[in-house]
């Protein structure tokens, strides 16, 4: 679920994490700040499913999370600063979570990045705003 209705909704490739899309994600959202300790990370990864269940997110939050699915994720009210607790607690580096997003390599993202990251060429709004 998008909220396709704003003004900034026709970006390609983006996802404006707004107020609506923190309401859509909140337990989501929540879910990833108990991955900041010990304990709930060990309980995450020995039974993903049941430790899910214990917040109030969506069938297809639970889906998304457990195909790490991050794309996915950020449609559905996740925000890029709280999934990547879901990459750590794999011991998957940020660059590499966050290159599943694109259609490049984690090495082709990280070069791409510093090599002053995405063009806006074609990357701007899609039609122009009244």
């Amino acid at each position: 679920m998008t909220m396709n209705n704003k003004n900034y909704s026709n970006i390609p490739g983006t996802t404006v994490f707004d107020g609506d899309m923190a309401r859509i994600g909140f337990h989501l959202n929540q879910f990833c700040m108990t991955l900041m300790k010990a304990a709930n990370r060990e309980a995450f990864k020995q039974n993903e499913s049941a430790y899910l269940d214990q917040f109030q997110l969506t069938e297809a939050q639970k889906l998304a999370v457990i195909e790490r699915d991050f794309t996915k994720l950020i449609s559905l009210g996740g925000n890029i600063y709280y999934l990547v607790k879901i990459s750590s607690t794999d011991g998957i580096s940020v660059a590499e979570a966050v290159s599943t997003m694109t259609t490049l390599s984690t090495d082709e993202y990280i070069d791409m990045m510093r090599s002053g990251g995405r063009s806006p060429e074609g990357n701007r709004f899609v039609k122009e705003q009244s």
